[in-house]
């Protein structure tokens, strides 16, 4: 029998026979190890644990304590509920199932939607499949027995899906759970090796979907799920998606009247006077962090021949993206999805010295994107919605500079609103425009800025766009969700499109380099994550209504009136209460309303001229006399008290 060496992790070394299962390797190593494997790495890739070992590799068995061993874990639970869906159904197609970062999900085309009373009798099913605890078999079949085996079972997106991804190929990886008549897949894998390692799996809820995403294509349902290697992590997690339902910024928004929505505007926000004052104080601190930065707010035009998006790229690469228009003239038109090409004229419609350099732009005007119906969403995804955008034209030597300004701003701006958040920076990727050196520069100027910011990091190797490295950040929200929004992109390609110039100091013209930045990325989106960041309990800075004065009687109405016009005149955001209903109705719909604080006033206020504060989060806080009041409330904006 012929031999091989196989190099563990720890560098040591074994000799095997040729044609060895890789579980083979765990079991030698320990019984311990052998039960807890789940799958192992053979030198670059990760393979199922009957994999036969046939040249010297490296291998690393997968356990429940890799972070990859979670998706893997989640890919197998998507067969399992596939296999239970066919069992039940039998009619039923299957699409793709992937696991996703917050479990899985499978695409079956059926006779009919499901109910919840399906998804029960789905999810019983899965258990009884993995108490059964059978095999995962990977199967190897010739391509062409794969296709008629599928195309007679009535599946022609399983045959669709052989012939895209298999082109060229003589056999296919087929999965089988027991046996063909229980359940078979074409899947690449690798899987856990069987059923009765998934335990701890829930099926959340089911949504339309269409075939590949594309709406004319097959309709579909798609099975929501999710899976943890532990029941308590599952509890948690499902204890974590009811917090968020209730968070939900469209039950939220609309229950302390911030937005709504129609038919006839899809994907677009109709913004009450409250959820106007929200934007509006977004907008305006947005305003005040950049402008003493150096930044000029300006407004480009919305509408824009096709030429400009022909000479930018987005005409051949993102037209279907767009809404396209046609002028009187029956010239092509197109509305702008984002700001980038309007700054590249604004720039190149003046003369530019290297004194004035970096310059720097920022708008707020409405972008348009023309969104599938099927993936419009509330807030976070949107037909028409503002950036907090901005481009910054500079010198090749002042990157490094620029970009840790813009992590500190960035730093400072998520820490007001108390949003954790983590910096990724991607690399050049495979396909790239530009030399390698200029790559090399420009990726050496980003971690450079990282590091004298004291920004932590972690790099995304070959994610970087095809123009330029990127700096990307997520936050992350009460809940633990990650939400990707700043984003920090040196640009090379565009001010070459664009023949965007400066004068050196060698009196030569030059190419500036662009950096497009954004921090909240699209203000309806971040809305949407600070509403169920704080569950609608805006800080006091940023409540679109701050203060609440509840006359308790008829008689108190003057002087509430009179409070609340010192408030006003203040800066604070304030409104008097004057139904004629009792004021502890008042206090508990103001509760309801998550207003920061209310002042009830009634004779002894009246007389004395003060108010009883009451806090949402505090309670009762007692009398105080009203300016004092004024004064500890705008200390409080001043200084963006988060509680």
């Amino acid at each position: 029998m012929r031999q091989i060496t196989i190099t563990l992790p720890d560098g040591s070394t074994r000799p095997v026979d040729a044609g060895t299962p890789v579980g083979e390797i765990a079991a030698a190593i320990s019984p311990r190890l052998a039960d807890a494997a789940l799958a192992a790495w053979v030198n670059d890739r990760m393979v199922d644990l009957t994999f036969p070992l046939d040249t010297d590799a490296a291998v690393r068995i997968v356990t429940n304590k890799n972070p990859e061993a979670l998706e893997l874990y989640r890919h197998s639970t998507a067969h399992l509920l596939a296999a239970a869906v066919t069992a039940l159904f039998p009619r039923t197609q299957c699409g793709i199932g992937p696991p996703t970062d917050e479990g899985f999900f499978y695409d079956f085309v059926v006779e009919r939607p499901f109910v919840p009373e399906d998804l029960e009798a789905i999810e019983a099913k899965m258990r009884e499949l993995a108490a059964s605890d059978y095999v995962f078999e990977r199967q190897m079949w010739p391509r062409d027995e794969a296709m008629a085996f599928f195309r007679e079972r009535g599946e022609p997106l399983k045959v669709q899906l052989i012939e895209e991804k298999t082109a060229g190929q003589r056999t296919v990886s087929c999965y089988t759970i027991k046996d063909r008549e229980t359940f078979v897949d074409f899947c690449v894998g690798p899987h856990v090796p069987r059923t009765g390692k998934l335990k701890a799996f829930k099926l959340t809820t089911t949504s339309n979907a269409y075939w590949k995403g594309d709406a004319k294509n097959q309709p579909m349902q798609r099975v929501y799920g999710t899976a943890f290697f532990s029941q308590k992590e599952l509890d948690e997690h499902l204890a974590r998606l009811e917090e968020a339902k209730k968070r939900d910024h469209r039950k939220v928004g609309k229950e302390l009247g911030l937005f709504t929505f129609h038919p006839w505007a899809p994907g677009a926000g109709f913004w009450t006077g409250k959820g106007t004052t929200l934007y509006n104080t977004l907008a305006d601190y947005m305003r005040g962090r950049l402008i003493p930065a150096g930044y000029q707010e300006v407004k480009t035009p919305i509408v824009y021949n096709k030429a400009l998006w022909e000479l930018s790229g987005h005409w051949s690469h993102y037209r279907e993206n767009m809404f396209l228009v046609e002028s009187a003239d029956g010239d092509e038109m197109g509305l702008k999805a984002m700001n980038c090409p309007g700054h590249y004229l604004l720039y190149g419609s003046e003369k530019h010295s290297y004194k004035e350099m970096p310059i720097r732009f920022h708008e707020q005007t409405p972008l348009h994107r023309n969104e599938a119906s099927g993936v419009l969403g509330g807030l976070t995804r949107v037909r028409q919605f503002s950036q907090d955008d901005g481009h910054c034209f500079l010198m090749e030597s002042q990157i490094a500079g620029e970009v840790e300004a813009l992590l500190r701003l960035t730093q400072g701006i998520y820490e007001d609103f108390g949003l954790a958040y983590d910096a990724k920076l991607s690399t050049r990727p495979d396909k790239f425009i530009g030399d390698v050196a200029t790559w090399d520069h420009a990726e050496a100027a980003l971690e450079e800025a990282l590091e004298k910011a004291g920004q932590p990091y972690t790099v995304n190797a070959g994610d970087g766009a095809f123009y330029g490295p990127k700096i990307d950040f997520d936050i992350t929200d009460a809940l633990g969700r990650k939400w990707q929004c700043g984003t920090i992109q040196l640009d090379y390609v565009a001010p070459e499109r664009f023949h965007l110039k400066y004068v050196g100091a060698d009196n030569a013209e030059h190419r500036p380099v662009v950096i497009h930045r954004a921090i909240f990325g699209s203000f309806e989106r971040f809305i949407a994550i600070l509403i169920e960041h704080f569950a609608g309990a805006f800080p006091l800075w940023l409540a679109p209504v701050q203060v609440s004065v509840l006359p308790i009687a008829d008689r108190h109405l003057d002087y509430a009136r009179e409070v609340c016009a010192a408030l006003d005149g203040a800066g604070l955001r304030a409104e008097v209460d004057d139904r004629q209903e009792k004021v502890n109705l008042k206090i508990r719909e103001a509760q309801l309303q998550k207003l920061p604080y209310m002042l009830v006033v009634g004779d002894r206020e009246a007389a004395e001229r003060t108010v009883a504060v009451r806090s949402r989060s505090k309670g009762d806080l007692g009398p105080r006399a009203l300016d004092r009041f004024v004064a500890d409330a705008l200390a409080e904006v001043a200084t963006k008290q988060l509680s």
